[in-house]
C-alpha cells in the first residue's frame, strides 16, 4: 500500500507560479501512472490535470494547462512534481496526487492511491 503526500500549495496572484510536490512511501514498483487532480474547494467531483507514465515518461495534459503546466517524476526520490505558471483564477482548486497500475487507470479515476490534496488560490 502506498502513502500519499502532497505539498507546495499556496495563494498567488494571476501570472504567478507554484510547484507541487507529490511524495510517495512505498515501493512504486509495478505502479505506472502518476498523475495530478483538481477539484473546486466545496466540491467533490474531481478533474484530470496532468499525468505522467512510470514506463516512458509520456505526458497528458488537459488542454486548459497545456503550456503552463508541466508533470515530471523523480524516481529515485519517490516525487511527482507539477509546476504551474502563468497561473489564473480558474486554477483555484485542490490539487490531488494519485498513482495507478496503468495509464489508463487515470482517466477511470481508478487509481490505486490518493493524497488528500493540496490548496492552490490564485487571486485576479
Amino acid at each position: 500500500q502506498l502513502h500519499v503526500v502532497e505539498s507546495g500549495g499556496g495563494s498567488v496572484q494571476a501570472g504567478g507560479s507554484l510547484t507541487l510536490s507529490c511524495i510517495v512511501t512505498g515501493s512504486t514498483r509495478g505502479y505506472n501512472a502518476f498523475g495530478w487532480y483538481r477539484r473546486a474547494p466545496d466540491r467533490e467531483e474531481r478533474f484530470e490535470v496532468a499525468c505522467i507514465s512510470g514506463r516512458d515518461s509520456g505526458t497528458w495534459y488537459e488542454d486548459s494547462v497545456k503550456g503552463r503546466f508541466t508533470i515530471s517524476r523523480d524516481s529515485a526520490e519517490n516525487t511527482v512534481y507539477l509546476q504551474m505558471n502563468n497561473l489564473k483564477p480558474e486554477d483555484t482548486g485542490v490539487y490531488i496526487c494519485a498513482v495507478g497500475g496503468e495509464f489508463s487507470d487515470f482517466f477511470t479515476f481508478g487509481m490505486a492511491s490518493w493524497g488528500k490534496g493540496t490548496l492552490v488560490n490564485v487571486s485576479s
